[in-house]
């Protein structure tokens, strides 16, 4: 990181920087999910498939800024059944100043409307903007309840529902199964719900180590963060990488490694 150190001429004017850096990785931290089935129609009918058989999922990703290696995450997810629950561990620095993020997700099928919603997180952060925050959802997702360090504020949509960012990717799964170029969807954050818009493009071929030439599928998120997500078919619909387009600092995460005990063809 010593190369954006040289570019800022004191700490004064390096702190507003570094804020938005260890921000950054807070939001990195937590942009992966979990696969879902070849076929719209599959998936479809095996999320009315009522088997409570249990299978896991485990990914880990390196996190860089602007080119460089600044942490790791490993995320981890158990489904039984319609139900997941899905825990995150990421660590990260910068130029000494050290952020670790720890969350725990539940999440269920909709029979009523038909999609993904989040029933509650518990997450944690030490170190750089510490926080102990608990968010529970409720009428279908439709409003919230935040309460950070015991401080607790609601909120509420009038149109869809409210998601923690684990059950909001894979929302935008189901909807490129069901060959959707374009949707909405709210992030449920720390102060704030955060409208996005989300753009399916064109497919690219690419090599990726350690799984080679791979068909990816860009999904351009616009609003109050810009990012673009891309998922692999071959992968059962895995998340492979996603882009943090920052005006400063660009981020990327990247798969390292990835194991399951899922059936390919799995509604989740």
């Amino acid at each position: 990181m010593a190369n954006i150190a040289c570019t800022f001429l004191s700490v004064p004017t390096l702190t507003p920087v570094l804020v938005r850096v260890l921000t950054l990785t807070l939001v990195l931290g937590t942009l992966t999910n979990t696969a879902f089935a070849n076929t719209a129609q599959e998936q479809q009918e095996l999320v009315q498939d009522h088997s409570q058989k249990q299978c896991s999922r485990t990914s880990n990703f390196s996190i860089y800024l602007s080119g460089l290696y600044t942490g790791s995450m490993n995320r981890t997810e158990v489904w039984q059944g319609k139900t997941a629950v899905v825990t995150t561990k990421s660590e990260a620095s910068i130029l000494g100043i050290g952020t670790q993020y720890h969350q725990r997700a539940e999440l269920s099928w909709s029979s009523t409307t038909n999609e993904w919603l989040t029933d509650k997180f518990h997450q944690k952060v030490t170190g750089f903007r510490a926080r102990d925050m608990r968010v529970t959802f409720e009428h279908g997702g439709r409003e919230s309840r935040v309460d950070i360090d015991g401080e607790v504020d609601t909120y509420v949509s009038d149109d869809i529902p409210l998601r923690g960012v684990d059950t909001l990717l894979i929302q935008i799964r189901q909807y490129l199964l069901q060959g959707r170029k374009q949707f909405a969807l709210i992030r449920q954050a720390s102060d704030d719900i955060e409208p996005y818009q989300f753009y399916v493009q064109d497919t690219q071929t690419t090599n990726i180590e350690p799984w080679g030439e791979l068909t990816l599928i860009p999904v351009e998120q616009t609003g109050a963060e810009d990012v673009t997500y891309y998922f692999a078919p071959a992968m059962d619909y895995q998340l492979i990488k996603a882009r943090y387009h920052g005006i400063i600092l660009r981020g990327l995460i990247e798969l390292d490694r990835y194991t399951s005990s899922c059936e390919l063809s799995s509604a989740h």
